[in-house]
């Protein structure tokens, strides 16, 4: 982004809008072909002219992003914040048809890598409870747990979950699923090369990675 001042970083995220308007994740995915639909939205200003904000509370960070900061690509954008209730929110959310929320305290500051409870993410999926056949065990605990629904008495895997864990609940999973390991796979349509329904395929060599346990626990 050559619009930025030297020594100037900002905290964003790359999304593709549909011709609404709105984010749609399965256009991101193909943005070879949909590479005019990219864009990308700016949220925070870590370091400004070498100097750095992260100590600043947000909503100073976000006037200085605001005044200081402009862009002429209109791929470029700086996303807009509303001081409302969650119940305010989340129902506008909703009514445009949009995914879900970030919500962040006002006086927070930026913490690199850390899920501290100062901002928090609410999606607004239409959900599904999956049984969990199998797990990829990572450095602390799963790295992702392996899911599918029964289509009459055979499980169908459906796509491996690496989302919404923090090492907490790895680590509280993996002491779950330790007592319920078996040797065999119980998916019935693994090993598979396609992309799923909800993610990449488990090929036979991924499938090397993977711990199998009975298909008891929900999700």
């Amino acid at each position: 982004m050559n619009d930025l001042p030297e020594n100037t970083v900002v905290d964003g995220e790359i999304v593709a809008l549909d011709d609404t308007g709105r984010p749609n994740f399965n256009l991101l995915q193909h943005s070879r072909s949909q590479a005019i639909r990219i864009c990308y939205f700016i949220f925070d200003l870590l370091i400004y002219d070498k100097r750095d904000l992260t100590q600043l509370p947000l909503v100073e960070r976000r006037e200085i992003l605001k005044s200081k900061i402009k862009f002429q690509s209109p791929r470029v954008r700086i996303v807009e914040y509303f001081e409302t209730s969650a119940d305010t929110m989340l129902h506008s959310v909703r009514e445009h048809g949009l995914e879900g929320v970030v919500a962040k305290r006002k006086e927070s500051q930026y913490e690199v890598g850390k899920r501290s409870g100062v901002w928090a993410k609410f999606r607004l999926n239409l959900g599904q409870e999956l049984v969990i056949g199998g797990d990829v065990p990572g450095a602390h605990g799963v790295e992702s747990i392996i899911v599918g629904y029964y289509k009459e008495s055979k499980l169908i895997y459906v796509a491996r979950v690496k989302n919404g864990f923090v090492q907490e609940t790895r680590r509280q999973a993996f002491a779950k699923l330790r007592p319920l390991v078996i040797a065999d796979c119980p998916f019935e349509n693994l090993p598979e090369t396609e992309k799923g329904r909800w993610g990449t395929g488990l090929a036979a060599e991924d499938m090397k990675k993977c711990v199998w346990v009975r298909p008891e626990p929900v999700a």
